[in-house]
């Protein structure tokens, strides 16, 4: 059975102003997300579920389902606030959305298989897909066994400010066994890679060093310990009306208790988005060098 891709899309319509303005980057109006489809059709995925807003249905059958369905089986799943356990209730006041593992959890009616999560509006490059593929293919009939793509950090860099990054701490059999959020990330004037650490001191890091870009492997029993922890997140954060419920907290509470093991998979790719509108032209020129280098065909599809 091929993995599915798991796209979080919920917060596209509000981040783009709705679903018209998705940015045409490529070079014939092509989004970032058109490349991700594309990546993972060729990596070997062999279904596509988005998970969005309700109130985006509509548009996003017309603008965005109806252009990949020819192509790879395509649903449909949506996060809403009040898509909560039994006994809780939105707060008052709650606008904000659950977060990314909450999101996840939208998806389990429908993935029966070893599944990725992306994020809509990144790319992430073909042999990231590739390699992310051929490790969820191995993990059929398993449990407890999941993987993240480890960006090269160096590969990540913004030319327009500082990043947030997840910075990686793995063993020596490559498996995870902490994400470390770092807000401020950047290339120093002498080319070294650095983050801002609690005491405002630059500390320089490797280029090689792993960072997490939201590119995660999963197997179906992840839903169950999901639900678990969520219930626990929420009577933690009664009063706090914009706590978010993160995959790298429920990843880490399962590392550090010993319950799962999470491979990093090494990536050459180049990862990109615009973190700043001032990233948008760079972008483009990425991705026009692609199509020039022939890795992509243009038109995509």
């Amino acid at each position: 059975m091929k993995p599915t891709l798991f796209v979080l899309a919920a917060g596209m319509g509000s981040r783009y102003g709705g679903l018209k303005q998705l940015d045409g980057v490529g070079p014939n109006g092509e989004t970032i997300m058109d490349y991700s489809i594309y990546d993972a059709i060729n990596a070997g995925f062999g279904k596509v579920i988005f998970v969005i807003r309700r109130m985006f249905e509509a548009d996003f059958r017309e603008k965005i389902v109806k252009k990949y369905e020819a192509k790879i089986p395509v649903e449909l799943v949506f996060q809403e606030l009040d898509a909560l356990p039994e006994g809780f209730s939105v707060p008052e006041g709650r606008e904000k959305p659950w977060g990314t593992n909450h999101a996840v959890m939208m998806g389990r009616s429908v993935i029966n298989e070893p599944f990725a999560v992306i994020n809509a509006d990144d790319f992430y490059g073909r042999e990231s897909f590739k390699v992310l593929a051929d490790f969820l293919s191995s993990l059929q009939n398993t449990e407890n066994s999941y993987c993240m793509v480890g960006y090269r950090v160096g590969n990540t860099l913004s030319d327009s400010g500082t990043v947030a990054r997840g910075v990686c701490e793995t063993n020596e059999k490559d498996n995870l066994t902490g994400v470390v959020e770092r807000t401020q990330v950047k290339r120093l004037d002498n080319g070294q890679v650095a983050y801002k650490d609690e005491n405002d001191e630059w500390i320089t890091i490797d280029e090689n060093t792993p960072v997490s870009m939201n590119m995660w492997g999963f197997t179906p029993d992840y839903f169950k310990y999901s639900d678990d922890l969520f219930v626990e997140f929420l009577k933690n954060n009664e009063n706090n009306l914009k706590a978010e419920y993160f995959i790298p907290l429920l990843v880490n509470h399962l590392i550090v208790n010993d319950i799962v093991t999470v491979k990093v998979l090494d990536t050459p790719s180049k990862w990109f988005g615009v973190t700043y509108a001032e990233d948008r032209p760079e972008v483009v020129g990425k991705l026009q060098q692609l199509v020039n280098n022939h890795i992509y065909p243009s038109p995509l599809w």
